[in-house]
């Protein structure tokens, strides 16, 4: 597919055309399955008269500029920088999230499917671009699940490794086979959650997904030939018992290998947690200690920050070598098929106005 050089609803990669015009979507688990005018879980894929396209193609949301230590990857290009960048839409709904502004994007996803944004419209060339005057070695697609947007970090991912830049995917792992499968020429490095093995943690965070779901993704991602490492954010009162880390630490272990990195991260209060305490360093200790028990060997404790957040702030235009008003002009799609049908939210708008 060659991407397109202004703002398109581009198609969905991994669509399933049903009767009676609906389509389901097979990015992430979800596997929503959507009638005309609709959108599915992540707000971002609309059916259009029978065919699901992508509303947050190109839209970026964020750019930040990071050590590829704060991903968190440790064993991939250690003292390298990459360009992080985020677009709108997730598959999932975490209480503790830093990231709603630039991740779920309701707001802005409406916007879209009316042809009314202004949202930063970046182009994979441009990207891919910006990237190398900036001078850093990789891309990092994060802030929001990557699965959501997947069509356009293949297209950006092939032109950046054309480019000499490796690729970061920071994922929640709550992702079909057939995405990874379509992802992993283009991606070298996942760096993948495991929240919990609870499942009614996940539950709670995303009704449909199970813990074997998420394991069965990142154990994938490995035979697929990317490079894996995994994280735990440590919340007290939801996932913070040390045996729970032990055997956490013993899948990485048996599935991953002994020399898996795991990061322990610290937890700081925000949206619907805004009132749990920040993890006690005591809390990501015990975490630690339970995963040498289990014989890991590359334990990774931060107490310093609990997410992969964009941390600078700096207005995407900063680092695109554009002006605001090129980069913020009004996104209605080319192909002129924008209008109030992208609108309606489905049975999930209660779930995202609470």
């Amino acid at each position: 597919m060659t991407a397109p050089q202004q703002y398109q609803l581009v198609e969905t990669r991994l669509q399933e055309k049903l009767a009676n015009g609906t389509t389901r979507c097979n990015l992430c688990l979800w596997r929503c399955k959507i009638g005309h005018g609709q959108r599915g879980f992540c707000q971002a894929h609309v059916n259009r008269d029978g065919t699901l396209y992508n509303l947050s193609y190109g839209i970026l949301s964020s750019i930040d500029i990071d050590p590829i230590e704060d991903k968190p990857v440790k064993h991939y290009r250690p003292g390298t920088q990459v360009m992080s960048v985020g677009s709108y839409g997730c598959s999932f709904r975490c209480g503790g999230c830093h990231n709603l502004d630039i991740s779920w994007g309701v707001k802005a996803l409406d916007e879209l499917a009316r042809g009314e944004s202004r949202e930063a419209w970046v182009p994979p060339q441009s990207l891919v671009d910006s990237a190398l005057r900036a001078g850093v070695q990789g891309i990092a697609f994060t802030y929001s699940e990557p699965a959501v947007w997947l069509e356009y970090i293949i297209d950006v991912a092939k032109l950046a490794h054309e480019a000499g830049l490796y690729t970061v995917y920071v994922s929640n792992s709550f992702v079909t086979d057939e995405a990874l499968e379509l992802a992993a020429p283009h991606i070298d490095v996942l760096c993948s959650d495991i929240k919990s093995l609870s499942d009614a943690f996940y539950r709670e965070i995303c009704k449909p997904a199970r813990v074997e779901q998420v394991l069965h993704s990142i154990k994938k991602a490995q035979e697929l030939g990317i490079h894996v490492e995994t994280r735990t954010n440590i919340i007290p009162g939801k996932n913070d018992d040390p045996e729970e880390h032990y055997r956490i630490a013993c899948w990485v272990r048996d599935n991953l290998g002994k020399d898996s990195p795991w990061h322990i991260t610290r937890f700081f209060p925000a949206y619907k947690l805004s009132d749990v305490p920040p993890t006690p360093e005591s809390s990501l200790f015990a975490a630690r200690d339970a995963a040498q028990r289990a014989g890991l060997t590359n334990i990774y404790v931060y107490n310093d920050k609990g997410c992969d957040c964009a941390a600078e702030n700096r207005p995407v235009s900063f680092y695109l070598g554009a002006s605001e008003d090129e980069i913020h002009e009004v996104r209605k799609c080319a192909a002129s098929c924008c209008g109030d049908d992208g609108v309606l939210l489905k049975k999930y708008e209660q779930n995202l106005t609470d």
